[in-house]
């Protein structure tokens, strides 16, 4: 393995790494040295150079998948709904839900607050784990994002920089929802709802 082949492995693995290189607001120099030592490498300038390398190659490919994530989210229309439960069930539910997946030996279901309350007694002993106080932003897309790399990528990055967490993604076809808590469901709207214009 060459010296760039060590460096490029390196770094795709490290996403804050990689945020600090895409903003150009990386010391090459100092980042150089920490990856002579931890990548046990003996000539720094080669190392060096393989890190600037990398950066203007990304710095090309990332606008890319920008440019194209926003093409398919230009003008798609976004939902929000609240009182939202996700349930992991260990089987099969017979409850009213907005969303169903089977996910290997789990089903998981994004139900209404109120369907949860109703049902709770009845699945109790089939319940894995439930998240209550929700939302869900549904976003309505092209037939186009199945076919576009980094949509998803992008949508859930630009979340995570606002600080929120998702607590569930579930995206088929044209339709992404993003399960968020409650507290995160404005700010989240807001966030997808800029990209879109």
């Amino acid at each position: 393995m060459t010296i760039s082949d060590a460096v490029r492995t390196y770094l795709r693995h490290k996403p804050y790494m990689l945020e600090a290189l895409d903003n150009g607001i990386v010391n090459t120099s100092a980042l150089a040295r920490v990856l002579q030592l931890r990548l046990r490498l003996k000539n720094y300038q080669a190392v060096k150079a393989s890190i600037r390398r990398f950066a203007e190659t990304r710095g090309k490919v990332k606008q890319g998948i920008e440019e194209r994530a926003l093409s398919v989210l230009k003008d798609n229309r976004i939902t929000l709904l609240d009182g939202i439960s996700v349930i992991i069930s260990s089987r099969k539910l017979e409850i009213e839900n907005d969303a169903e997946v089977k996910i290997d030996s789990y089903h998981v279901y994004l139900t209404r607050k109120v369907v949860l309350a109703r049902s709770k007694a009845r699945i109790v002993e089939s319940i894995v784990k439930v998240h209550e106080g929700c939302s869900a932003v549904i976003i309505y897309s092209d037939t186009k994002l199945e076919g576009v790399s980094g949509v998803i990528a992008f949508l859930t990055s630009i979340l995570a920089e606002q600080g929120i967490n998702i607590v569930e993604l579930i995206s088929c076809y044209t339709e992404t929802i993003i399960v968020v808590n409650r507290v995160d469901a404005l700010r989240s709207y807001q966030t997808i709802s800029e990209l879109t214009r």
